[in-house]
């Protein structure tokens, strides 16, 4: 049967089980837009192609699936560009298909041409570019297979208009066949062994989570793992939900802002598995005073990442789901030979009395101002956690995964590598769309929120209701905290305001219902009215302490045993000089 180029691609999508792409159409990539109105998958026209590619990230977060975002070329592409490098470094699989000038014309700066192979080659797995409509099939499915496979991530598929319009006799190939590209998944037995050794000999253990294990649908043998082996955990900021926070050995988040349990922890350690957990320099600080006394077992599907920040005492390549359950296999042999867990009765005990000492705090006076943790909470205790929560990036981002529960996997939807402003709105889109089952939040602050917030049109005209709580603090939040600690209150271009936009207003012009509350009193009153509404999205303007400062806190670059626990521990520096790289 002979199909065009533009129907090969839809046809290798529904191949490949997609049921949803975010996209917005332009002259390069029309030719498939002709087919899709045919096509079982559903397209969400988003308002920014940035935002197509957080939604299509979204999408991946929440379900396990690749997300699947469509462009057009030149600037179309270009828009992608900070989604697919945000996919890069979390490891979210995603599919970017990008449409080119004609085939004659490449290379001749013909109109909306941008070599995007070339400019997104350092930010995906891999990329294609399609030259014969005979190949597109096949590229579709290496394209997912190597989107989903090993450590996850992005792949760019650039289709030239003339190849789009090609005809040719359909073929569907049956397997993928890629020599070059072997993903270690299996674990080494005899490193697993060794790893399971120091676990008996260690008397301070603690197992450093990362997002691999939420990647890996690894949680369920993360608790058998931590409960068999009595072992307590850190989950670190990609990894909220990895493993019940409810649970007794939870220690929370480790890092710049995480608590100082998890991160006094990890230093006083004598020995550290790291779970598809990458080393990276908001958890570990200075690298050279870090965990100093640890052993290190490291276990990560990347083989580029064990050792790239600190050398590993027991490296292990594979899958988190296949080394975590021979590592509790083997645990369980060892100790049944040994008669029993390993006595840590002090050092439980210890961790035990650092929660207790140093819980995540704030005060929040009756008569205000509002506070931005206690918004969260409230909005946490309303919905009793049931939710899949997206947040921006900056204080917010941290409040949320500081006084937010979360107690399963891919409810917690966050940029984290590469810390992107502007994530959270088209990020909940993505998430709402793929669980239309679950109630979506949106945990935002009004810097990040202006960024992409035209994607509430989109959430309007596509039928996909979430709800947005803006902590509006009318700042850059944390570059204003920065300012005031180490730039000796040197505040510049920090200020936005509280009133412009007129964030109500605004909601109402997408066609959402617009909230606010300004005081402690009104909160609950606001989100209840916010959750009872269904058929709409919603955005909530907390209008918040501009002054409130996010902690604990370790400064970036300096050693995790200088952890600042709150405002009181604070020593600014002086000399901007002295300031720490961020």
């Amino acid at each position: 049967m002979k199909v065009t180029g533009a129907q090969a691609l839809f046809r290798s999508l529904e191949g490949e089980g997609v049921d949803l792409a975010f996209g917005i159409p332009g002259g390069a990539i029309l030719p498939a837009y002709d087919p899709l109105i045919e096509s079982k998958v559903r397209h969400v026209l988003c308002r920014h192609e940035q935002g197509a590619g957080h939604a299509a990230e979204g999408y991946a977060w929440a379900t396990g699936k690749v997300g699947v975002a469509i462009a057009t070329s030149g600037p179309g592409g270009c828009n992608l560009v900070t989604a697919l490098a945000d996919a890069k470094m979390d490891s979210v699989p995603m599919v970017a298909i990008t449409g080119q000038v004609p085939t004659p014309v490449v290379g001749n700066d013909a109109f909306q041409e941008a070599d995007i192979t070339g400019i997104t080659m350092p930010i995906t797995k891999h990329n294609f570019l399609v030259k014969d409509a005979n190949e597109l099939a096949e590229t579709i499915r290496e394209a997912f297979h190597i989107a989903r496979t090993g450590r996850p991530g992005p792949v760019l598929v650039d289709i030239p208009k003339d190849v789009q319009l090609q005809e040719f006799t359909w073929r569907w190939p049956e397997s993928v066949d890629l020599p070059g590209y072997r993903p270690t998944t299996k674990g080494n037995l005899k490193q697993v062994r060794s790893a399971a050794k120091l676990i008996m000999e260690s008397k301070r253990p603690v197992l450093y989570v990362g997002g691999g294990v939420i990647k890996a649908d690894a949680h369920e043998e993360l608790l058998k793992l931590a409960n068999d082996g009595r072992l307590p955990v850190t989950t670190t900021l990609m990894a909220r939900g990895a493993f019940p926070d409810a649970h007794e050995l939870a220690l929370g988040m480790p890092g710049m802002h995480g608590g100082f349990t998890a991160v006094t922890a990890m230093q006083k350690a004598d020995l550290l598995v790291a779970l598809g957990a990458r080393f990276d320099d908001r958890v570990t600080g200075q690298l050279s005073s870090f965990a100093k006394d640890a052993k290190i077992v490291h276990v990560d599907i990347d083989p580029a990442e064990i050792g790239k920040n600190r050398v590993a005492d027991v490296p292990i390549v594979g899958d988190c789901q296949d080394v975590i359950a021979k590592l509790h296999a083997e645990l369980r042999r060892l100790q049944d030979e040994a008669g029993g867990v390993p006595d840590r009765t002090e050092w439980l005990a210890q961790l035990d009395e650092w929660k207790r000492t140093f819980p995540y705090r704030y005060d929040q006076p009756a008569d205000g101002p509002l506070k931005p943790q206690f918004c969260i909470e409230r909005l946490y205790e309303h919905t009793k956690g049931d939710a899949i929560v997206v947040a921006g990036v900056g204080q917010h981002q941290m409040w949320a995964s500081q006084f937010w529960k979360f107690n399963e996997p891919r409810t917690w939807v966050n940029s984290g590598g590469l810390g992107t402003m502007g994530f959270a709105v088209p990020a909940a889109l993505g998430a709402k769309a793929g669980r239309p089952d679950r109630r979506v939040i949106a945990i935002d602050g009004d810097g990040c929120f202006q960024m992409t917030s035209q994607e509430l049109a989109t959430s309007t005209a596509e039928g996909i209701p979430f709800v947005t709580a803006i902590i509006n603090n009318a700042h850059l939040g944390m570059v204003r905290q920065w300012q005031e600690l180490f730039y000796e209150e040197r505040y510049s271009q920090v200020y936005l305001s509280y009133d412009v936009p007129d964030y109500v207003k605004l909601a109402e012009a997408y066609g959402c219902v617009g909230l606010r509350a300004e005081h402690p009193d009104e909160v609950d009153a606001v989100i209840d009215k916010a959750l009872s509404i269904e058929d709409r999205s919603v955005v909530i303007d907390f209008r918040v302490d501009s002054k409130e400062m996010c902690f604990p806190m370790v400064p970036a670059g300096a050693s995790n045993d200088d952890i600042i626990v709150g405002p009181e521990g604070l020593q600014p520096v002086n000399d901007p000089e002295e300031a720490p790289v961020a």
